[in-house]
């Protein structure tokens, strides 16, 4: 499976007061990371996915002001927020074949606020890449049509979030 990702600001760094350890000096996760990561769970969620010859996703990591203006702008909710996912594929969609014999196949972008992300992992009490991994995720599922207007589907894509961080070596436990 081939997965084309558009990383934007994956190199995120803060400013030195607010620096975290990744394992690394300099806060980064390596383009290359992200799109070994997005492959494995792309491969654990094709039932979820159309069939295509490859997929392609673009994710950003951001600040929280650049993220509370496309909360603001798309969802009317003028305040900051962790990860936004914009699908590309609408759900009841009808499925063209021609459409999805295209290379890659476009799923949608994923953006994550670093600055959200940064207290989430402070207050859950894990690291940064952990956190980020975890948002990242939740959006991806997003992408491909999950969604958690209630609990019991809350739960169920908190769930599949600890089996796809645990695929990628970052195990989690979610009480």
């Amino acid at each position: 499976m081939q997965v084309e990702l558009d990383v934007q600001d994956c190199f995120y760094e803060s400013s030195p007061e607010k620096t975290e350890d990744l394992g690394t000096n300099d806060n980064r996760i390596a383009e290359e990371t992200w799109e070994r990561w997005f492959k494995c769970w792309l491969e654990i969620l094709h039932s979820d996915l159309p069939t295509a010859p490859g997929y392609e996703i673009g994710l950003r990591l951001t600040d929280d002001a650049e993220i509370q203006s496309l909360n603001a702008q798309y969802r009317q909710q003028d305040k900051p927020t962790d990860v936004l996912a914009f699908a590309a594929l609408e759900v009841d969609c009808p499925q063209n074949e021609e459409m999805f014999a295209s290379m890659p196949l476009y799923l949608g972008d994923i953006v994550v606020s670093v600055d959200t992300a940064k207290r989430q992992a402070q207050q859950q009490q894990h690291s940064l890449q952990t956190e980020l991994a975890w948002l990242v995720a939740h959006g991806l599922l997003h992408l491909l049509g999950w969604d958690h207007p209630d609990e019991e589907s809350l739960e169920r894509m908190l769930k599949q979030q600890v089996i796809l961080l645990r695929e990628i070596g970052i195990a989690l436990d979610i009480e």
